[in-house]
């Protein structure tokens, strides 16, 4: 402490810079992650990755959101999602002579809305391109070595302490989508394709140009087949689901460029009854990617 508080000139001198530290590079980065969760995805609805360095999780992502068509008559499409990721990356700040780890934690909303309109290519066959418009919200902090920073460095850290960062999206999705039901079973069949460029926005737009390109290619399908038992007057169904997803945007560049989900579970049918929801589903999914592998439960209703 005696060395560093007699040597500010010796400081100055080195330029008095954080030489691993870059706000744009951040900023975009946490757009990325934001960039997983734009679209309904059961891949990475529910994700938390370990830090190898803290072993504690330094990525975790929670989605909720679904979609559906307003009327055969009125065939527009409606969707909505949800998400909350916390990112928590630690890196080195150094003023040339001295390292400090430097852990920021980024807490993230993001909401997305998409409007699209069904056409029909062939029986149980649909075309269905959408417009997708993104809004998010941003706020981080730093935990630790505030003081050490401000000491040593003449960066302006407001972004990063207790700073916030609005971003705003816009892209859109083509879907194509089979939906048979049948006494025997019921199969859904959706393959998607979607670009949303995400940008900050707010007070900090003009100093710190951070965007993101939220693109990904995606195949999800689902089988449901009656159990043979009966519940609510309805027979009750197992279900079978598989999904792949191939991340082409900046989610590459945070290190997750594909992931997989396989799914086992049962749902019930209350559509006898007059409530608010008609199918009710619970799945264990166990999914995968390059270097990771989980487990996560899966509830959902259909309307």
């Amino acid at each position: 402490m005696l060395l560093l508080c007699g040597l500010p000139a010796a400081a100055q001198t080195a330029g008095r810079a954080i030489d691993t530290v870059n706000l744009e590079r951040l900023a975009n980065g946490i757009l990325g992650i934001m960039g997983y969760t734009v679209a309904p995805d059961v891949t990475t609805s529910s994700l938390a990755i370990d830090n190898a360095a803290t072993a504690n999780p330094g990525l975790t992502m929670t989605q909720l959101g679904g979609g559906f068509t307003w009327s055969r008559s009125t065939p527009l499409y409606l969707e909505g999602n949800a998400a909350y990721s916390r990112y928590d990356p630690v890196f080195l700040a150094s003023d040339g002579g001295e390292e400090r780890p430097v852990p920021v934690k980024w807490n993230a909303l993001s909401v997305t809305g998409g409007i699209g309109w069904d056409f029909p290519l062939a029986p149980n066959w649909t075309l269905r391109p959408m417009l997708n418009v993104t809004w998010g919200y941003v706020t981080s902090d730093l935990n630790i070595v505030k003081w050490w920073l401000e000491s040593n460095t003449d960066a302006d850290l407001g972004f990063l302490d207790n700073g916030k960062l609005k971003a705003r999206g816009l892209g859109g999705s083509l879907m194509i989508d089979y939906e048979k039901f049948a006494p025997d079973a019921d199969v859904d069949l959706e393959l998607r394709y979607t670009n949303v460029k995400l940008r900050n926005s707010g007070p900090y737009a003009d100093m710190i140009e951070g965007s993101a390109s939220a693109e990904s290619a995606s195949l999800w399908a689902r089988r449901r087949v009656p159990t043979g038992w009966v519940v609510w007057e309805r027979p009750v169904r197992y279900v079978l689901e598989g999904a792949y997803t191939r991340f082409l945007g900046s989610q590459t560049e945070v290190g997750v460029d594909r992931m997989a989900s396989v799914g086992v579970g049962i749902e019930f049918d209350s559509s006898a009854y007059d409530v608010w929801a008609t199918r009710w589903r619970a799945l264990l999914r166990y999914k995968f990617g390059p270097d990771i592998a989980g487990w996560s439960v899966g509830l959902a209703v259909s309307f």
